[in-house]
């Protein structure tokens, strides 16, 4: 079959160029890059793609397609994304004279710049300060959240978990942006902050404030039931203790996380969904590995579909509203209108939200072919400067935190969407509020007025 010989042809392709870009696609070695090729081209995209292509996917979804060609134009074009991604990512890397394997191999070995002596207590009460904020933030989500499916879960209240999963976004009765940045988004990386800190330090202080950042991330991460951020939260966690040196992956330890994952994974769905059919729970095109090889590249077939079909091109809409706002264009997200085209139904229930996929679902939405082919040069050239740059900056608790957030996080957007990737607030608040922290504490420790007043150095 003609497609098939494309999946070979290309899939092969693709494995050499991200071999060379990433310095490593060892699993024993994660990196952003390998991370990307892996969950969010091989697993997510590609595997399903060919699937839809060969007309064997059986998946819900793409019964929906009014138009039978898009499953070969589907194909063809995460197909290209395989290839001109890591192609754009290699172009980089020849600009600015990146040597992937030897520069990522060093930064393993690198030992990490902890704070000197004189700095520890500066540090850690400004730390402190913010990590106060992160605390209160998830209280505070949880507070103003009317029903909480985690807690009706574990009251045995398990009916209608699946519309409290939607409605503990909807009820929530607070500041979006405190929970999603100071509660969702902070406290995961403050915890993993800490741990490193405490790794070094080993003191009392520091390792309590892990243990209440760590016991809160995982919290905020389960408490609407959603499966996927604690799975993401745990390899947060594994790529930091790698990333300092406190673990060392093997294919035996590997064997064991995916096991024990695998577990809780089906925990999950049989607590949670009710599954009680074996059969279609370990089907290819249903349950867990329907959601993880078809649910997520499944709307990037219908958003060919349905735009410049049923649908003019947005030409922009769904670009962040910051980027538009001051063309007077009202902002309108793709996926979902695809939603609402597509099932209906289920959004006057109110059981639906978007359906998310992979960049070049939006890409398409807004620009047609074009977008695609732009979006991806767009993002390997934006990738891959930021893996070179961590690789390249201090190695120090704070970086190596916000190294392993992005590292977890970019691989995550490429199959939610495109316009994130041009502004996003969540990002650019938490750089920002991460490196203050730095400039801070730099800040008291290098001007003796400061020094002075706040009396916090020895």
């Amino acid at each position: 079959m003609l497609e098939l010989s494309i999946f070979i042809v290309v899939l092969t392709a693709s494995v050499l160029l991200f071999r060379k870009v990433a310095g490593s696609l060892s699993p024993l070695k994660p990196n952003l890059i390998s991370i990307i090729f892996y969950y969010s081209l091989l697993i997510s995209s590609f595997i399903g793609s060919v699937l839809i292509a060969l007309d064997i996917d059986h998946y819900y979804m793409i019964n929906r397609l009014d138009h039978e060609k898009y499953r070969l134009i589907g194909f063809l074009c995460v197909s290209f994304v395989m290839l001109f991604l890591p192609l754009t990512m290699l172009m980089v890397n020849k600009l600015l004279g990146f040597d992937s394997k030897r520069e990522f191999n060093e930064y393993l070995k690198k030992p990490i710049h902890y704070l000197s002596s004189t700095k520890r207590d500066v540090f850690f009460w400004l730390f402190f300060i913010l990590s106060s904020i992160s605390i209160l933030s998830v209280v505070y989500t949880l507070l103003m959240t009317e029903t909480i499916p985690l807690f009706e879960l574990l009251k045995g209240n398990s009916a209608d978990l699946a519309m409290l999963r939607i409605e503990a976004s909807r009820s929530f009765n607070g500041y979006v942006y405190v929970r999603n940045i100071f509660a969702i988004a902070l406290t995961p990386i403050l915890s993993l902050i800490a741990y490193i800190v405490s790794y070094q330090q080993k003191t009392l202080r520091w390792k309590l404030l892990f243990l209440i950042l760590f016991s809160l991330s995982i919290l905020i991460s389960i408490y609407d039931l959603a499966k996927s951020p604690v799975f993401f939260y745990i390899i947060m966690f594994i790529l930091i203790r790698l990333y300092i040196g406190s673990l060392k992956l093997n294919w035996k330890r590997i064997s064991v996380y995916l096991i024990m994952g695998g577990t809780v994974l089906i925990g999950m769905y049989v607590s949670i969904q009710g599954v009680s059919n074996i059969s279609e729970y370990l089907s290819y095109s249903s349950g867990p590995i329907g959601r993880i090889i078809l649910a997520q590249i499944s709307p990037a077939f219908l958003h060919l579909n349905l735009f410049n079909e049923s649908i003019p091109f947005l030409q922009g809409q769904s670009l962040p509203s910051i980027l538009i706002s001051w063309l007077d264009i009202e902002n309108v997200r793709s996926a979902r209108l695809v939603m609402e085209n597509t099932f209906p139904n289920k959004v006057d229930d109110g059981t639906a939200g978007v359906l998310n996929t992979l960049f070049i679902g939006e890409a398409y939405a807004n620009f047609g072919y074009l977008g695609i082919l732009f979006g991806t040069l767009y993002l390997g050239v934006l990738i891959q400067i930021v893996y070179i740059c961590f690789l390249r900056l201090p190695k120090n608790p704070v970086f190596i935190g916000l190294f392993v957030y992005f590292t977890v996080n970019i691989p995550r957007t490429l199959v939610g969407g495109f316009a994130d990737f041009l502004f996003n607030p969540i990002w650019v608040f938490i750089t920002f509020v991460l490196i203050g922290l730095l400039v801070a504490e730099r800040l008291l420790h290098d001007i003796p007025y400061l020094r002075k007043k706040f009396k916090l150095y020895k």
